[in-house]
């Protein structure tokens, strides 16, 4: 673990306004893109944060969705969002030391998901990619989730047997679906 790198678990509700904002900006500036309506998605999420030398350097979320493996029940999902750590820190292991900490975090969940931005990242770190077909689900009704779209999942101590060939779905929610 970075020892230089200083890390905060916060609930989103426990920010301040400008605390709230800074995330976002800095999320906005490692993406290259306006994320706001992204998070203002995010029910309930929970921020781990990174500060070097009292600055913000990493930044990675979790908000509780349910996700399904084919008709079976439903699983209570750490999912993962705005994975990022400013360009001036990147290749310090930051990211990683910020995922290690998310993943203690979660351990009573019964699994960890997110979409990747890379899958061989994310497979270092002990995430497995979900090979089987996705979906969303509305009400009762699945959608296949369009071609190209990945999801990576994290086991952990609640985590039933899982065939990762099988189908997997998540409830449909505004923004990004997965």
């Amino acid at each position: 673990m970075n020892t230089e790198l200083q890390l905060e678990v916060v609930e989103g509700q426990a920010l301040s306004v400008a605390e709230r904002k800074n995330i976002i900006l800095f999320c906005n500036q490692a993406y290259e893109e306006e994320l706001e309506p992204l998070f203002d998605t995010f029910s309930r999420p929970t921020h781990v944060l990174g500060y070097q030398a009292g600055q913000l350097a990493s930044h990675a979320l979790w908000v509780t969705r349910m996700l399904q493996v084919d008709n079976k029940q439903m699983l209570r999902t750490a999912y993962v969002e705005a994975v990022a750590t400013g360009m001036a820190y990147r290749g310090r292991g930051y990211a990683a030391t910020i995922m290690n900490r998310l993943a203690e975090e979660i351990q009573d969940y019964e699994l960890g998901a997110l979409s990747p931005f890379s899958v061989a990242y994310y497979e270092r770190l002990g995430w497995e990619l979900w090979r089987g077909p996705l979906f969303i689900r509305t009400g009762t009704e699945l959608i296949r989730t369009p071609e190209g779209e990945e999801v990576m999942i994290y086991r952990l101590p609640k985590t039933p047997d899982l065939d990762l060939k099988a189908s997997l779905s998540a409830e449909w929610r505004e923004g990004e679906l997965w």
